[in-house]
């Protein structure tokens, strides 16, 4: 059985965070963009920005329409190839955040499985598109390609939904400075902690969403007291990085300075942890969802030979990050 979850996507609250929940709107028609959306780029955008377009055409008759994202979880070449596996661009929950920001009503999450890798791309359209999530119209990318063995294109969408009543668009890929902007691009960019060139690929800056937990209160006993963050396992992106957090304050964001990887001088290979050290902040918030945006790269993680020798490094750090946030654009 193929394994479908449908994420309610609620507008903005006063926090700035989204409102979780799941509710059944199985009566409401969708409008549907699906592909991996793993990195939100402007090619993705595209796809929004159709999607969106067509809500404005078909709600002049009256109806309402869902707007919906389908993805993949995992990324289908993590399933056929996991030694290969595609490093993660953003977490679910920054994802989640980010389709709220752009008006997408509903995140369809897919388990990308043996049955689904196995159903062929008319079973796809009926079973998926036309019984669970009742499709209006769908966007995809023009080299879309879907069901066993990849057989299913937009022609095979078209064929059907002109048959089974939806609407098929396909989106022209974006290109910029003479290449095809992909989710491949902007992986080689988090590697190389290349903020500026994330932001023209995606038109925002990098964000990481999360909800702050205990930790081991290293920080604390080095002076440094820190919002620890569990981040995904291969995540593209890793550092130090002068940062700005959101969700903690209605009057906006706290500047302060991140670490961002496995802390290899305080644990071998210890799990992804984004931690934050905020600057003029002395309040609890354990259990808050924070947003932390990642300003100027100043960098990498490294290990060092002694708690002290790091200590010392990490006041050359907030010294560097404070001045960092101070510059007009940062980067």
């Amino acid at each position: 059985m193929f394994n479908l979850r449908r994420l309610l996507l609620a507008p903005p609250s006063t926090n700035g965070r989204p409102e979780p929940g799941l509710r059944d709107r199985s009566g409401l028609q969708r409008l549907i963009a699906i592909g991996n959306f793993d990195g939100l780029h402007a090619g993705h955008l595209a796809l929004l920005q159709q999607l969106r377009g067509l809500q404005d055409v078909l709600e002049q008759s009256g109806q309402s329409f869902l707007k919906t994202v389908l993805s993949f979880e995992p990324h289908p070449r993590a399933f056929f190839q996991p030694k290969e596996a595609p490093l993660k661009i953003l977490p679910l929950s920054s994802k989640v955040h980010c389709l709220q920001s752009l008006g997408i009503d509903e995140l369809a999450l897919l388990q990308f499985n043996k049955t689904l890798a196995g159903m062929s791309p008319e079973a796809f359209i009926q079973d998926i598109l036309v019984e669970k999530l009742n499709v209006k119209a769908v966007v995809v990318g023009e080299d879309f390609r879907f069901g066993a063995r990849r057989t299913g294109s937009v022609e095979t969408l078209q064929r059907l939904g002109a048959t089974l009543g939806f609407q098929v668009k396909s989106v022209t890929s974006v290109m910029h400075a003479g290449s095809r902007v992909s989710s491949s691009q902007l992986r080689d960019i988090l590697q190389k902690a290349d903020l500026m060139s994330y932001r023209r690929l995606t038109g925002r800056e990098y964000e990481l969403s999360g909800r702050v937990v205990y930790g081991k209160q290293l920080g604390r006993t080095l002076g440094f007291p820190t919002l620890n963050i569990p981040m995904p396992e291969q995540l593209a992106i890793a550092g130090i990085f002068a940062v700005e957090v959101f969700g903690l304050t209605p009057e906006g964001s706290v500047k302060g300075v991140a670490s961002l990887g496995r802390r290899p001088t305080v644990e071998n290979k210890g799990r992804n942890l984004l931690e934050v050290f905020l600057f003029d902040w002395n309040h609890s918030v354990y259990g808050r969802r924070v947003c932390v945006r990642l300003k100027a790269f100043i960098r990498s993680e490294q290990k060092f030979d002694d708690l002290e020798t790091m200590r010392l490094q990490m006041i050359q750090d907030m010294a560097q990050a404070r001045d960092l946030l101070q510059k007009p654009s940062s980067q």
